[in-house]
């Protein structure tokens, strides 16, 4: 292992998803976005989208679903033009899952973490001297990252405190036809799952870590990004292998900045060499006049 300071990046960059068969961002402005999710075009809230929509009112009054927010953040509701099913699918490359009109604003995964699950299918597939990366997806969610690595040879760990979101995460396994993949479903606090694996010493050869502002454990355990984050990237620092690739961070709170989730990493990756790269993800109209930025994130790689 190089005993040499990661390098940082000296610029920001954008990691830009653009539309594909399942999905796109039709149009924006005025606060919100145009979207289409498979066979639904949706309105959901942006407040970001400070300029006017290009498109006219009627397209955006023939969407399928407009959410309605409540005064809790994320919260809300969906207003249906006609009944949907609980589920319907859609695809990312190979991968294979179900979208669902959840009650935050969402439909089980996020759009513009497609940039990510091509980076992290390149970076699996490029692993020289290791037959099959052994990967930890903290946060995990509805599991299509975790998916996409599997799918390029990863042996993945997915954990995430929400049993209903390991769950679906299962049936979008079964829904690729990866089920039999080496991927293990952990529902568990991300920080006693971590913990515990430093202690048993156990290590990986990349781990994705995408927490969110605020959450809830299993048990209760209460989690807050800015009091929580050092700790838990430290940690997982400890699991990276001596031959490890990669450890990508996310994050989606308004106040931290991609700038800053790079010098945590620099902070804790002390002594192992690469390179840490930062910046944010954004969404890309379909017609390329407008792009959102989403997320920030930090990616270390050997």
């Amino acid at each position: 292992m190089s005993r040499a300071e990661p390098k940082v990046a000296e610029l920001p960059s954008v990691m830009r998803t653009r539309g594909w068969a399942d999905y796109g961002l039709v149009d924006s402005g005025n606060g919100r976005k145009l979207e289409r999710y498979g066979r639904y075009t949706v309105v959901r809230p942006e407040p970001q989208c400070l300029w006017a929509p290009a498109l006219p009112a009627s397209a955006w009054e023939a969407a399928d679903a407009v959410f309605d927010p409540t005064d809790e953040e994320d919260a809300g509701r969906w207003k249906l033009k006609a009944p949907a099913p609980e589920t319907w699918p859609l695809a990312w490359e190979g991968v294979k899952f179900n979208g669902r009109f959840t009650s935050f604003r969402h439909l089980a995964f996020f759009p513009e973490q497609a940039a990510n699950w091509a980076w992290l299918d390149a970076a699996v597939r490029g692993a020289r001297g290791v037959a099959q990366p052994r990967v930890l997806n903290l946060f995990g969610y509805t599991g299509v990252a975790s998916l996409a690595m599997a799918a390029a040879g990863a042996a993945v760990t997915h954990v995430d405190a929400s049993k209903r979101a390991v769950a679906w995460a299962r049936e979008n396994a079964t829904l690729s036809g990866l089920a039999d993949r080496p991927i293990r479903w952990i529902t568990e606090d991300a920080r006693k799952y971590v913990a515990r694996e430093v202690r048993r010493g156990s290590t990986y050869e990349g781990i994705i870590l995408d927490p969110p502002k605020y959450g809830r454990g299993p048990d209760g355990e209460v989690w807050r990004l800015f009091e929580d984050l050092p700790e838990l990237a430290g940690l997982c620092a400890q699991l990276l292998s001596e031959n490890a690739k990669f450890l990508v961070l996310n994050a989606y709170a308004e106040r931290i900045s991609g700038a800053a989730l790079s010098g945590l990493l620099a902070d804790k990756l002390k002594g192992r060499g690469g390179t840490i790269e930062w910046g944010e993800l954004a969404l890309v109209q379909e017609d390329g006049a407008r792009e959102i930025g989403m997320s920030f994130f930090a990616r270390w790689s050997a």
